[in-house]
């Protein structure tokens, strides 16, 4: 069954999309950026190779060459460019990464580049009419640069984030630079050790890559129905851009205009965040819409903070809110991760769709909205989008049988048991259509050796037992599941940290989407739940955990004394489930599996569900 063919389950129209074409001929300008965060904006000709690519860039910046590789999202470039749209950034990466030192990424020197660059002070990549509004916030920001209104930086957070201003000298928007991220190699925090394209935070969102997932949430929130601030990629150059001379010194530069791949996301003035005021103020179609957006992104860190909250009544008091969603940096992992959902403990999360949410949901067609993530954001990987896939179909389905934000977020989110997580109910699922998948790929191999069609048809019956048996499992399962679901700290906390790339520091090959974050291990982790056929299944990989790592002193805090090495990290959580090592055909198939298995776990999740003991739990109680 191709995915053309199970496309068909969600037909519904996308809102507001539309597909682009592809344009690849012709002259082209792309970004290139280095390991390091250093940006040069190359004009293509038709002639032009991955290796001549390289060689201009060699030139222009002095740096090396070889056994480096030009990437293109999940792509490695070689002779043909053709994929490569106008506008769109590269990477320069090493083909054996190191965790030594980084070296300073420095502005171009000899002839000016910038000059060369022909580019302006601010550049929107892989432009579309997606991006009107950023057009006009961009020109707003570039004539305030002309008159001398520079740019100011961000004092909190772990990564680098500056305010850029308007001619009246408000703030108009925040920049975030890719290679001013958590442990890249210019976070001017002191948090650095990695270089781009790595494990970060989380290690399914590789450090410089949270730019680009900001931009996903945006063009996702179809009509704005989330309330997401308008967000591009930009390549901004400025002399207030942070540039670290190695990881034992955090000692700027001289004041030297550097060009950098950035998000760019209009600011939104506001009165507080959602972790300064009691929550029951806030308007459940607010709480919904936000709660639908993450659960479709599989968002990891949306807590208090990252809810801004603006007052819309005239008299100043509280009666009427805005809710708006920023900082979706940590969302579309590339494997099914332990969300994090503050809203799943308010109590609107407890009340039932809308007829208007309801009606959203159902035209929500995540096959559409990953062609127009790639037409959008080329650099996109598949794994993430696999991932959207997944929690979309998970999010229609179960709106469909009438659950409640609340119980979508406790079944997506995990239990913990002691030391051990669990896997969540979705995760389950997953699981269990994965065994099933193969379960039927060895019975199709045995049909091509020749047994015969009535005990592959035995066989099949078979198949559909233990198919029915999930919901039995998944019973048990949900029934044991804390209220609230998710227990853990919010990633602001910094409760879950990257890893260490290899102890193996000569023989490492940066991983690709079908190679990264899922490795059968030897053991598979603890699930007391789990059947002992679903253990041995390949869904342990703990090969990320640190043993006794130690919570080092001023880290959770946040706090920049001097540079933290990576090497100062707590332990990663376990990863249950990959979904990009599949082909395309088993991807299909698969996705099939999936949808049917979530039936039976809805109906018995409604037919004695916590959900629903809990509604009866909270009774009058939310009264807006």
């Amino acid at each position: 069954m191709a995915v053309a063919a199970f496309k068909g389950l969600f037909n519904g129209e996308c809102c507001g999309n539309k597909r682009m074409e592809r344009s690849p001929s012709g002259r082209r300008r792309v970004f290139v950026q280095t390991e390091t965060g250093c940006v040069l904006g190359i004009e293509l000709d038709r002639s032009d190779n991955a290796h001549t690519v390289k060689r201009k860039l060699q030139v222009a910046l002095n740096i090396p060459i070889e056994e480096r590789s030009l990437v293109y999202g999940d792509v490695v470039l070689k002779n043909d460019l053709s994929t490569v749209r106008n506008d769109s950034p590269l990477l320069l990466t090493k083909n054996f990464m190191h965790r030594s030192s980084s070296t300073p990424c420095l502005s171009p020197t000899g002839k000016d580049i910038q000059q060369r660059d022909q580019s302006g002070p601010i550049e929107i990549l892989v432009c579309s009419n997606n991006f009107s509004r950023t057009k006009k916030l961009v020109k707003e920001i570039v004539k305030a640069m002309k008159i001398g209104i520079d740019p100011l930086p961000v004092c909190g957070g772990l990564g680098g984030a500056y305010y850029f201003r308007n001619c009246q000298g408000e703030n108009c928007a925040i920049v975030k630079p890719t290679d001013e991220e958590p442990y890249a190699p210019n976070n001017p925090k002191g948090f650095v050790g990695k270089s781009l394209g790595q494990p970060g935070l989380k290690r399914s969102v590789r450090v410089g890559e949270t730019g680009f997932r900001e931009v996903a949430a945006y063009l996702l929130d179809y009509d704005n129905f989330a309330n997401v601030p308008s967000t591009a990629l930009v390549k901004v150059t400025h002399s207030i851009f942070n540039v670290n001379d190695g990881v034992n010194g955090n000692k700027q530069q001289e004041q030297k205009e550097v060009s950098k791949i950035a998000s760019l996301q209009q600011f939104i003035p506001h009165d507080f965040d959602a972790s300064d005021h009691g929550t029951s103020s806030f308007p459940v179609s607010s709480v919904h819409r936000i709660g639908i957006l993450d659960i479709r992104i599989l968002n990891t860190d949306r807590h208090a903070g990252n809810l801004l909250v603006r007052k819309i009544d005239g008299d100043g008091g509280l009666s009427q809110v805005e809710l708006v969603p920023i900082d979706h940096g940590l969302c579309l992992p590339e494997n099914l991760e332990d969300p994090y959902f503050e809203w799943i403990h308010w109590p609107q999360a407890s009340i039932p769709f809308s007829e208007d949410e309801l009606e959203y949901i159902s035209h929500l067609d995540p096959f559409r909205d990953s062609e127009m993530l790639r037409m959008e954001l080329p650099m996109i990987r598949e794994a993430c989008l696999r991932v959207l896939v997944v929690c979309t179909i998970f999010l229609k389905t179960a709106a469909v049988f009438g659950l409640c934000l609340a119980e979508i977020g406790e079944m997506m989110s995990r239990e913990f048991q002691g030391q051990e997580e669990e896997p969540s109910e979705l995760e389950f699922i997953c699981i269990e259509a994965r065994r099933l998948l193969e379960e039927r790929n060895m019975l199709s191999d045995n049909v091509k050796a020749g047994e015969s069609k009535f005990q592959f048809e035995i066989d099949c019956e078979e198949e559909v037992d233990l198919t029915s048996n999930v919901e039995k499992k998944l019973a048990s399962h949900a029934h044991c599941r804390p209220l609230g679901g998710n227990i853990r700290n919010p990633l602001s906390k910094l409760d879950e940290n990257a890893e260490e790339w290899t102890d193996d520091e000569e023989n490492v090959i940066p991983p690709r989407s079908d190679e990264h974050a899922f490795v059968a291990q030897d053991r598979a982790p603890t699930v007391p739940r789990l059947s002992m056929s679903m253990k041995n299944v390949s869904i342990g990989e703990k090969s990320w955990r640190h043993e006794g790592a130690m919570q080092k002193s001023g880290y959770l805090a946040g706090t920049s004394s001097g540079n933290r090495s990576v090497n100062e990290q707590l332990p990663g959580s376990t990863s249950f489930v990959k979904l990009a090592d599949m082909s395309e055909e088993e991807w299909a198939r698969y996705l099939e599996i999936f949808h049917n298995l979530l039936y039976p776990t809805f109906s018995n999740r409604k037919s004695g569900s916590v959900g629903q003991r809990q509604r009866q739990r909270l009774g009058t109680s939310c009264q807006f």
